[in-house]
């Protein structure tokens, strides 16, 4: 069985960014519970992806990443993949549209508008793996100025999905965004 091992590394820039968001978010949460509202406690988040190749779909995800069947019925997926270290892991959705629910919407996926980003610790290990199993590579391994290296596939429900592994940006390619 073939897994990607989701790590989060970031050089310093962006974790400073990701550290002030965090504390304009803990700063709405606290607003919240001094106007007398509990601050929303969640549980989990994941995109549902509504297809009609759920088996295809849920193949890709258990050959290509490990993931984990947590619960299937012949309209919906529920996956899990496998964590590193003290992380808990991703999970994932898939509905199939003639599903019994029927909640408003959600119209069959149409592959626009959506991408999935898997962070990585080995992108180019990854790519080769997929390549050799016949993933499809929608754009090749890349190193990017803002410092990635990332290839994308689609999968059958047709997401395409953003494989990126942090890596150190250009010099100097973030001054242009820092303010003044």
């Amino acid at each position: 069985m073939t897994f990607v091992s989701i790590v989060v590394v970031r050089p310093a820039h962006i974790l400073a960014k990701i550290v002030l968001a965090a504390l304009i978010i803990s700063g709405l949460l606290n607003h919240a519970q001094t106007q007398g509202q509990p601050a929303m406690q969640v549980r989990d988040l994941y995109p549902l992806i509504t297809t009609p190749r759920l088996i295809e779909t849920r193949d890709f995800y258990v050959r290509n990443f490990g993931f984990e069947v947590a619960f299937e019925a012949d309209w919906f997926l529920y996956l899990v993949g496998p964590a590193e270290e003290a992380s808990r892991g991703a999970t994932l959705a898939f509905m199939h549209p003639n599903h019994p629910s029927n909640p408003p919407g959600p119209e069959s996926f149409d592959g626009k508008g959506m991408i999935l980003t898997v962070e990585v610790s080995d992108a180019a290990n990854v790519f080769e793996r997929f390549s050799e199993a016949g993933a499809p590579i929608v754009h090749p391994l890349t190193d990017e100025d803002w410092g990635q290296r990332r290839f994308m596939t689609r999968d059958p429900a047709g997401v395409l999905v953003d494989i990126v592994q942090q890596i150190e940006p250009k010099a100097g390619y973030w001054d242009q965004y820092m303010s003044k």
